[in-house]
């Protein structure tokens, strides 16, 4: 496996992965060691080897979505695990090395997670018998290790060049911008933003994103001149971030809207829609009034138009609808067999349908008129929009706006105005989905770091758990009724165009008593976020987002009143 000749810098056996057991008598632990090594050519290279018996074979150490949704999507790995005579074997380059976190979980037992610069981290590797502070030092012959000032755990890596520091810290220095166009651009991206942006408690997870301006804390790993430390690291700890966010403030929801008229005035127009907003996002809306409230919250039609325009809007819509399903209405079965892609759609849809929200006497029993609108609208969907056709998950989005419409034209273009705002997490490169979990991740950072320890320690830190309520907004985690509020409250885009990800921490966060302290694994605590289907309370979710965005914009106390923040705030 290794390319002679090399020279052997750091070695430390008894690093261990903890493996996902797939079966009981399998080993949960696979021993190996770590290495650091210079070749002839000067670079230098970290090699991990596990070196594991038979039952250790079936080990896994990457994720893959527990929904694949893209089937056709292949992994995107750049540092892919060598296996070789029964061994796993793991191979990065230090220049390719992007950052290094180390953390104690539990009772102690200390891991490190090293990431690479395309953004895939190893599996954790857990030092058994000490052996992380050699590590570091031995690392820091040829890069810097650039800690956070609030977290001790994270480590950004960088040539051990002065000059390119320097200029790195010109590029990537921390923002100080005011207080009021911080919140404005909260409001469009709390990822860039918030744990970017607010002066103080984003120090922490600005050092996940850049390097940190300067170290706070003197005496920092890389300094040659630090005594031996012993294999029992009596500093090595779980570090909690710096600055306190603050308490969480208490959240109360409101009544649906239930009146609608009175916000017209006598040519039909909407006179106030951002209080119509407000008044979804606290409550949700009546069952009586989605089928007209959701045409303007998913943009078929614009909040000024009259009633007279919106009759106008809806016979053009209707005509262009008719075109495009005429189109594949009108394909010959010779044709479709020339036409692979189109006869690849029509399967897909085909199969989905069959089994789309079956419980609901909409869509229940054979032959049912319903099935054939959810089959007839997707398909016309390929004809709207070829390029991305039809995934699947898209017949999940679907299946409620026909449920509230009752209409074929109307269900087509809500679903229109509703791809618009998730038609990135279909796309073929999983880009998007991607980058949302990434932002989950730093979310959960800031709000719970034991519980990302805990997931990092059980290869679980990717939160690809997730993945399937990130792409279709938690369809199938809420009862079909609860997802008809829920995606009102998203829908009206407040208090901020992410809140999904604020509703997914709440759900994480509302798991960590059931999940840190447990004998969970990779499997188990896959298993165990499966299993949460249907079992969530909506209200007490949506009460506990809401109080994580409070709590994260309330967190800078030079921020004061800001007018911005009392907009989108809606406190009761």
């Amino acid at each position: 496996w290794f390319v002679f000749p090399l020279q052997l810098i750091f070695e430390k056996e008894g690093v261990y992965l903890h493996t996902n057991a797939k079966r009981s008598n399998q080993d949960t632990t696979i021993p190996g060691f770590i290495r650091i090594v210079e070749r002839v050519s000067k670079t230098v290279e970290v090699h991990i080897q596990i070196k594991g018996g038979e039952e250790d074979t079936n080990f896994d150490p990457g994720y893959e979505p527990d929904w694949a949704v893209i089937s056709t999507v292949k992994k995107d790995r750049d540092h892919a695990p060598v296996k070789e005579s029964g061994q796993w074997a793991f191979s990065l380059p230090l220049s390719e090395l992007y950052s290094l976190r180390r953390a104690r979980f539990s009772l102690g037992r200390n891991f490190l997670v090293l990431t690479s610069r395309g953004g895939h981290p190893l599996p954790p590797l857990h030092f058994h018998r000490g052996g992380t502070r050699e590590l570091l030092r031995a690392l820091h012959r040829y890069i810097i290790l650039d800690p956070s000032p609030v977290d001790g755990r994270l480590f950004l890596a960088y040539p051990n060049d002065s000059g390119e520091q320097s200029q790195a810290f010109d590029r990537l220095q921390l923002l100080d911008d005011g207080g009021s166009d911080l919140v404005t651009r909260f409001i469009h991206d709390p990822y860039a933003t918030t744990f970017g942006g607010f002066s103080k408690v984003t120090n922490f997870f600005r050092a996940a994103l850049r390097p940190p301006e300067s170290p706070i804390h003197p005496r920092t790993v890389q300094d040659p001149s630090l005594p031996p430390q012993p294999d029992d690291e009596p500093g090595f700890e779980l570090i909690t971030c710096g600055v306190e966010l603050g308490p969480r403030p208490d959240v109360t929801r409101g009544q649906p809207l239930d009146k609608w008229e009175e916000f017209l005035d006598p040519e039909g127009r909407v006179q106030n829609p951002e209080r119509i907003k407000e008044l979804v996002f606290r409550g949700g809306i009546t069952p009586t009034l989605r089928k007209e409230a959701w045409k303007f919250l998913l943009g078929f039609y614009p909040w000024n138009s009259t009633r007279k325009e919106r009759d106008d809007i809806l016979r053009v819509k209707t005509d262009e609808y008719f075109r495009m399903k005429v189109q594949w209405k009108s394909i010959s079965e010779e044709q479709e067999m020339r036409n692979s892609l189109l006869r690849g759609y029509r399967n897909l849809i085909e199969r989905d349908v069959s089994r789309t929200d079956r419980h609901n006497t909409f869509f229940s029993g054979n032959d049912n008129p319903g099935l054939t609108l959810l089959h007839d609208v997707l398909m016309t969907y390929c004809m709207y929009n070829f390029d991305l056709g039809y995934v699947q998950g898209m017949s999940d989005l679907l299946a409620p706006l026909l449920f509230v419409t009752q209409n074929e034209v109307e269900s087509f273009w809500c679903l229109t105005g509703f791809m618009e705002l998730v038609h990135q997490n279909f796309e073929e490169s999983q880009e998007a989905m991607k980058q949302q979990l990434l932002q989950l991740s730093i979310l959960l950072k800031a709000l719970d770091p034991e519980l990302c320890d805990f997931l990092d320690s059980q290869d679980s830190g990717s939160l690809c758990f997730c993945f399937r309520w990130l792409l279709i907004w938690f369809k199938r985690e809420f009862s079909f009724e609860d997802i008809l509020t829920l995606w009102e409250v998203l829908w009206t885009r407040l208090p901020c165009e992410n809140f999904h990800l604020l509703i997914a921490c709440s759900i994480l966060e509302s798991q960590r008593g059931e999940l840190i302290g447990s004998d969970h694994d990779f499997n188990t605590i896959l298993k165990h976020i499966n299993e949460l289907t249907m079992k969530l309370d909506l209200q007490s979710v949506l009460r506990g987002a809401e109080a994580i965005y409070l709590q994260l914009i309330q967190c800078d106390p030079t921020l004061g009143p800001d007018p911005k923040v009392e907009k989108h705030c809606f406190s009761s």
